[in-house]
């Protein structure tokens, strides 16, 4: 019987207890934004001082705030198009930047083809930020790429389209992410509405807790698609840590965006697993 796949949420992350079970009896999962007991809230964004926005009648008028995410956007490019870590770096915002480092930026960069122009499109404003539309053009093709720009023109996450790449790519990509601590990287191959629910140093959290229940990453042994929907598209990554190894849930959209991970919170016992 085909498994049952959650459709994806614009609020939220859900993996139903009935799917997993039917998947792996016996495991118990923890999903990420609902994991068990008390988590340690993200620390407040510790603003920048500097020069506001101009303001009318008290608040940055739609036009305004619109235009200055549009120029925070055009630094933000720049910055990528000269693939200086130190000068991206500095565009993030303080969050962002607790959980990454300009030499783990430039491990990104490294593995992004350069970047030889690009074209800003839709702004969408949002309570305390605004999401920047834009499209890269490489060597390798044209892909789209979302910035979300804080209220002092700081990069506050981002999205980079993976529509055209297998789904067990993204899948991989984003536990190897976690596995070396890029915890920024991981987080931007999420929906834009999970980011904005699961902040990187969340995912930082998460990680490290199954860590504790199964020993350090050691690699990753095997990535399958276990089933797959229009909408959703479910990816098993069996991995290797220690003690034991098992498999992580990874649940895409239908453009490779992950909507789902669950992360086993009683581990598959057993010395060194499949």
């Amino acid at each position: 019987m085909p498994l049952p796949l959650p459709r994806p949420r614009l609020i939220g992350l859900t993996l139903l207890s009935a799917a997993i079970s039917a998947a792996a009896p016996g495991l118990a999962g923890t999903v990420l934004g609902q994991a068990p007991g008390a988590v340690p809230a993200p620390a407040a964004p510790v603003r920048p001082s500097g020069i506001q926005p101009a303001v009318h009648g008290g608040q940055p008028s739609s036009a305004q705030s619109q235009e200055a995410a549009r120029a925070a956007a055009e630094r933000i490019l720049q910055a990528l198009q000269s693939r200086s870590a130190t000068a991206l770096y500095r565009l993030f915002s303080p969050n962002l930047q607790r959980m990454t480092s300009p030499a783990l930026v430039q491990q990104r960069l490294r593995a992004m083809a350069p970047v030889r122009s690009w074209t800003i499109g839709q702004v969408e404003p949002g309570l305390d930020s605004n999401t920047v539309a834009t499209r890269l053009r490489s060597g390798t093709g044209e892909r789209n790429l979302l910035l979300v720009i804080d209220a002092d023109g700081l990069l506050e996450g981002f999205h980079l389209d993976a529509s055209d790449q297998a789904a067990e790519a993204v899948a991989r990509r984003f536990v190897e992410d976690l596995s070396q601590g890029r915890y920024v990287s991981a987080q931007a191959l999420l929906s834009p509405d999970l980011q904005a629910e699961i902040p990187a140093d969340r995912l930082q959290i998460k990680w490290q807790r199954l860590q504790r229940l199964t020993g350090n990453y050691v690699a990753i042994r095997r990535v399958v698609r276990a089933e797959s929907t229009i909408d959703s598209k479910l990816v098993l990554v069996t991995t290797g840590f220690q003690r034991l190894t098992d498999s992580l849930f990874v649940i895409l959209d239908s453009s490779n965006r992950i909507v789902g991970v669950d992360f086993p919170s009683e581990p598959a016992t057993g010395p060194g697993g499949v």
